[in-house]
């Protein structure tokens, strides 16, 4: 029973690590849209795993560890993947071109920030949790803003005509891997002392849940992705000195 219940959590962690591998590969076969909602799915299993760790007192080093590398996998590695394929195929950056360097620079340095924020966490990992996080944590970085924003240019071809993508796709790169390494505080979702912000922190979850295995209204999805970042962000610097 105590093997069991270590488990779960982990079988969790493992299916995100093997979806995440499964968007890689969906994405270089040009299957762009079905591996950004891959990557969606991710991240619901991420939120499974750590819920399903702290109801089942199922925390270990292990489990810490094997998270962080499914999280490199699935939000890092492959949505850097995704967006080099959707610059190609969507923004219309030729390969060997100076602007597929550019991106292919700027998808790397996501990567790498994704892997040093990941480190870093572990590091400060095993002191008491004080409800935030010490900058834009991977999963909302890679497991929903990027996704997020291959969807509606997916579902928006018009749109993505209009916008000059071979600038704007590296730019977001960038800013995403400077928000994960920066020290910015950024709130984590866990349970707090007002009940107004815990009814608001569980109706983005399950309206994240709803979209994702629904596989609809990305638009509401990048919305909310924005929201909660500039939110999170400005929240971080209010409460910095309570």
């Amino acid at each position: 029973m105590n093997r069991l219940r270590y488990t779960i959590p982990n079988s969790f962690t493992a299916l995100s690590l093997l979806l995440g591998v499964a968007s890689i590969v969906t994405a270089q076969i040009g299957e762009l849209e079905l591996a950004a909602w891959i990557i969606i799915w991710c991240a619901l299993l991420d939120v499974m795993d750590g819920l399903s760790a702290r109801l089942l007192k199922a925390t270990s080093d292990f489990g810490a560890e094997f998270d962080s590398m499914a999280d490199l996998v699935s939000f890092g590695v492959a949505p850097a993947v995704l967006m080099l394929n959707a610059g190609m195929q969507i923004a219309g950056i030729d390969s060997g071109s100076e602007q597929f360097w550019v991106l292919l620079v700027a998808i790397g340095v996501f990567a790498l920030a994704g892997a040093m924020r990941l480190a870093r966490f572990n590091l400060y990992s095993d002191q008491p949790s004080t409800g935030w996080f010490a900058g834009v944590p991977i999963t909302a970085a890679g497991g929903g803003m990027v996704p997020a924003v291959v969807l509606v240019l997916i579902h928006n071809p018009d749109l993505a005509a209009s916008l000059p993508l071979r600038l704007y796709l590296p730019i977001l790169m960038f800013v995403l891997a400077l928000l994960m390494i920066s020290r910015l505080r950024f709130p984590k979702a866990v349970k707090r002392d007002g009940l107004f912000i815990n009814i608001v922190q569980a109706t983005i979850i399950l309206a994240v849940y709803y979209c994702g295995i629904t596989r609809s209204h990305p638009e509401f999805l990048l919305g909310l992705g924005i929201f909660v970042l500039i939110s999170g962000i400005i929240a971080g610097r209010v409460t910095r000195h309570s």
